[in-house]
């Protein structure tokens, strides 16, 4: 693999005991203890009435975070092509599609149908910021946020164009729970761009390693990262919350894992 390097001109954050990116620096760097609580997802208010109503977790996830990565970058997201990840998609949505199948009326809503599909959130996101850019959207189980990192970074790099990544997941309830232990929903954006310019926060180079995970100091966040795909993500935020030039590792497959490399700006 080729070396993949970018520039990450802003960050959105939202998860158990993360309410954004500002907030969540000093927490991450250990300037503050963290205190988890459960994800509170604010209202898409972009969207149309209609579409608001309809609207599921993943939607108010990804609306949240890339938004506000978008905003402290100074962008339009009507602008940006988008990457989107997740290794799931929107748990109470197939809890309640499976609950319908498993009934004697077996009559799914066409609601519930069209946010089953895992690019429900790409859709939505087009909708509410008026972006008619390219826009992908993956999901390979807990390497979702890896993966999503590497394509996003291989758009920047091959086309020449900022683009915007937004990693999330969200839970499942019993008895979906048993089997995919996802506990809160957790969602990352980084918008990155191919040039440094005055919103740059940091530079990004990522190549491919051996070498073990980075892993949290704090045993909350730790079990955090472990649980939540898209939580694998955290090292690379510490990284640039404690202001420091640093090189680490982030999962990825279960023997190929991200080495990256944060200077910054």
């Amino acid at each position: 693999m080729h070396t993949l390097t970018a520039y990450i001109e802003g960050i959105g954050l939202l998860g158990p005991g993360l309410t954004d990116w500002p907030t969540s620096q000093a927490v991450l760097s250990g300037r503050q203890p963290y205190q988890p609580h459960k994800t509170v997802l604010p209202s898409p208010a972009l969207l149309p009435a209609a579409e608001r109503r309809r609207s599921g977790a993943v939607v108010k996830l990804t609306l949240a975070t890339g938004l506000e990565a978008i905003a402290a970058a100074g962008l339009d997201a009507a602008s940006l092509p988008s990457v989107f990840a997740s290794s799931g998609g929107d748990g109470e949505n197939c809890h309640a599609i499976c609950e319908m199948l498993a009934s004697d009326d077996r009559q799914i809503s066409p609601t519930r149908f069209h946010n089953s599909a895992h690019n429900a959130a790409a859709g939505y996101w087009s909708i509410a910021t008026g972006a008619m850019t390219t826009s992908s959207v993956l999901s390979a189980f807990d390497a979702s946020f890896g993966a999503g990192l590497l394509e996003a970074l291989t758009q920047v790099v091959v086309d020449n164009t900022r683009a915007v990544l937004l990693a999330c997941d969200t839970a499942y309830p019993e008895p979906l729970y048993s089997a995919r232990p996802i506990p809160d929903a957790f969602g990352i954006a980084l918008v990155l761009a191919p040039q440094r310019s005055a919103q740059a926060l940091a530079q990004i180079t990522v190549n491919l390693t051996d070498a073990s995970a980075d892993q949290l100091d704090d045993v909350a966040l730790e079990s955090m990262r472990l649980a939540i795909p898209a939580a694998r993500g955290l090292p690379l935020l510490r990284g640039i919350a404690r202001r420091q030039d640093k090189h680490l590792v982030l999962d990825y497959l279960d023997s190929t894992r991200l080495a990256v490399a944060i200077t910054l700006c």
